[in-house]
């Protein structure tokens, strides 16, 4: 249970509480330590499913727990961001509202026996929702670019993906239910 993929994957929920916190105390500073942890956490989302896959180390532990940490600090940053004002409140409703839906309706499956896998659209959007959060949690200029303006045109198109891959998930639910349905 504890391998190394699930132990990156616990790291990447224990830098989760490091981020609120400098978050909480804005600053240029904080901004930039906020950002190279958030930077790191994002990384681990793609190394402990590298290692998983190339080692032979998947696990239902790890299957759980890796898009619970993804969740935890999408939704900890977009909280802490609007919070600050930077991100708009709704916006961070509608993303962790269709986060509680998706794993809602993987857990109905799931005591159906209906496995639904993660698909490229709800991978893709939670790239995005992380390139979207980089910029904004930095928010004042880097090496002359404005970091807030950009942040905030990646989070709309995560918004989009976001509503897109949540609609995805419910109509892909609703058909594997019509077809036990049919079959039961």
């Amino acid at each position: 249970m504890f391998n190394l993929a699930n132990k990156i994957t616990l790291a990447r929920i224990l830098i989760v509480p490091f981020i609120v916190i400098l978050l909480y105390f804005p600053g240029k500073v904080t901004g930039l330590i906020a950002f190279f942890l958030f930077f790191v956490a994002s990384a681990t989302d793609m190394v402990d499913g590298f290692i998983a896959r190339r080692e032979g180390l998947v696990t239902s532990f790890g299957k759980f727990l890796d898009p619970l940490a993804d969740k935890l600090l999408i939704s900890s940053v977009l909280i802490m961001l609007t919070h600050l004002g930077w991100v708009p409140a709704w916006i961070t409703i509608v993303i962790i509202c269709r986060e509680l839906i998706v794993t809602g309706l993987r857990a109905m499956a799931a005591d159906e026996g209906i496995v639904i896998a993660a698909d490229k659209y709800g991978k893709l959007k939670t790239i995005v929702q992380m390139f979207a959060c980089a910029p904004l949690i930095i928010h004042e200029p880097l090496f002359g670019i404005a970091m807030q303006p950009l942040g905030e045109i990646l989070l709309y198109i995560a918004l989009v993906l976001t509503v897109f891959s949540g609609g995805n998930y419910l109509y892909g639910f609703y058909h594997n239910w019509l077809q036990e349905t049919k079959n039961g």
